[in-house]
């Protein structure tokens, strides 16, 4: 298995994990801006989402045209917006699972949605790397407002995925 297929198997485990603590939440201390880097656990998940979508849209060479800032809600609904992570984690297992070793390095042209527009590229495999990187900045901030809240979620380390 490659590792960013184990990664991407890694990101949705934790992923899974940290909407599990989450569910634990009362709506107030949910919705509630905490003084993340995108006010509350909500905003932050939302945020998290949109990201990987816009990511996985450069990799796979489509439009997404409904995201306009990186803040934007994509989902109120909590099991709505959870069932969307189950599903974008999903896309991109299918997407690691199909990416042959000689197309990691490849480069991709691709245009910022919220920037120039230029013309910008990176490798595949680094853009993959950003985004489960990104992932797991986000996470721990999450896992901050759970701990606030008196919620202790599970350690969310790739040890703890072994050890599953």
């Amino acid at each position: 298995m490659s590792n960013l297929l184990f990664m991407a198997r890694f990101n949705t485990w934790a992923n899974g994990m940290i909407f599990k603590s989450i569910s634990e939440l009362s709506e107030t201390d949910y919705r509630s801006d905490r003084g993340a880097f995108f006010g509350s656990v909500h905003r932050t998940l939302n945020h998290l989402l949109l990201i990987d979508i816009l990511w996985r849209s450069r990799l796979e060479d489509w439009h997404a045209e409904n995201i306009k800032s990186f803040d934007q809600i994509l989902y109120d609904d909590f099991e709505e917006l959870r069932k969307e992570r189950i599903a974008e984690d999903e896309a991109l297992i299918r997407y690691c699972e199909a990416l042959k070793p000689d197309a990691e390095a490849e480069e991709i042209i691709f245009r910022s949605v919220l920037g120039t527009g230029e013309p910008e590229s990176i490798r595949r495999d680094h853009v993959l790397i950003t985004l489960y990187n990104h992932q797991t900045h986000h996470r721990g901030q999450i896992n901050c407002l759970l701990t606030q809240s008196g919620i202790f979620p599970a350690a969310l380390d790739v040890y703890d995925y072994l050890k599953q």
